[in-house]
């Protein structure tokens, strides 16, 4: 297939009139090379999201509510137990730590808060002192209530619902084909299915990856498919910022091209969800992060993620109003 600028914008044309692209059409976008092409695309992602999404930025704060000491061994986190990684370890933080911060996001301009645990699955201990904390922020604040909590049976997911949890974060992290080059404690069906599961019981779900680990075009392309399928509601896409300790570290950076173009796929693959720029923004984009948000973006993480801290509030709100999205 010959890509060019026609091709391109008839893509986001059809896109706009309810149609769809195919992996093999997306997958031939990740070719292109010419300055105009990648001009084209941009412009073509930003009317899609123009013509599909609101123009608010989806702005969410989190904290890492329970740090290190996973038995996952992801390659890319810092927080996993399988490496040598200076990192901050300590258990669930009390209620009123979690409660404060919530109280700080608000103030900051954020309006979803995440309470972020490690590991692949709490204790039951653990487990309610996140409902009471939950119960606790939606008392004190007018924040959406967000969990990353990981792996979540049926009973646990209505638990959550009942209290006021709208959503919930579960990455895919890749493909299913290059998964078992990243992890090997649990498998891509693993999480596949925690998110069908959460899908079933009706909450939203802001499911993702991580670009820049080694993986290929057809690997995101297949990503950006999967998560197609399952109905996401909001896709954070992380960029690979290497820990020091970690099987990836060192691994060579993305070019700020190959970012956008990325960013700008997924838009055209998923024209109504909110796209997050999140992890690894701050480094690998640097000032092109505005151009992200022109290029298919819709939301951020602001104040800072799990083991890394992030651009200053005033800077990112900043980011929003230039790119032309409400805060």
């Amino acid at each position: 297939m010959i890509m060019n600028v026609k091709k391109i914008k008839a893509f986001g044309e059809r896109i706009i009139q309810g149609g769809s692209i195919t992996e093999g059409e997306a997958l031939h976008l990740f070719s292109i090379e010419q300055n105009d092409e990648l001009n084209s695309l941009i412009d073509t992602a930003h009317e899609v999201f123009l013509k599909k999404c609101s123009k608010r930025a989806d702005l969410c704060s989190l904290i890492n509510a329970k740090s290190g000491r996973c038995r996952e061994d992801c390659s890319f986190c810092a927080q996993s137990g399988h490496y040598n990684v200076e990192v901050a370890e300590y258990p669930l933080l009390d209620v009123k730590k979690i409660v404060y911060q919530a109280i700080e996001a608000q103030a900051i301009g954020a309006h979803r808060f995440c309470i972020v645990t490690s590991g692949g699955r709490l204790s039951v201990e653990d487990f309610e002192k996140v409902l009471t904390a939950f119960k606790e922020i939606k008392k004190k604040t007018n924040l959406s209530l967000d969990g990353s909590l990981g792996v979540v049976g049926d009973s646990e997911i209505q638990k959550l619902k009942e209290i006021g949890v709208v959503r919930y974060n579960h990455n895919l992290e890749t493909s299913e084909a290059f998964f078992p080059r990243i992890c090997t404690t649990h498998t891509f069906r693993d999480r596949y299915e925690t998110v069908s599961r959460l899908k079933r019981h009706g909450l939203e779900v802001c499911c993702g990856g991580v670009i820049g680990l080694g993986e290929g075009w057809e690997d995101r392309v297949s990503l950006a498919f999967s998560l197609k399928k399952l109905g996401v509601d909001c896709v954070p896409i992380n960029i690979l910022n290497p820990r020091p300790g970690t099987p990836l570290a060192g691994h060579e950076k993305l070019s700020v091209e190959e970012i956008i173009k990325t960013i700008s796929i997924f838009r055209l693959i998923l024209p109504t969800v909110v796209i997050k720029i999140a992890g690894g923004r701050e480094v690998n984009l640097g000032d092109a992060q505005g151009l992200a948000l022109r290029a298919g973006a819709n939301g951020i993480i602001v104040g800072g993620y799990l083991t890394t801290a992030g651009n200053p509030v005033e800077k990112d709100l900043e980011l929003i109003k230039a790119a032309g999205l409400e805060v």
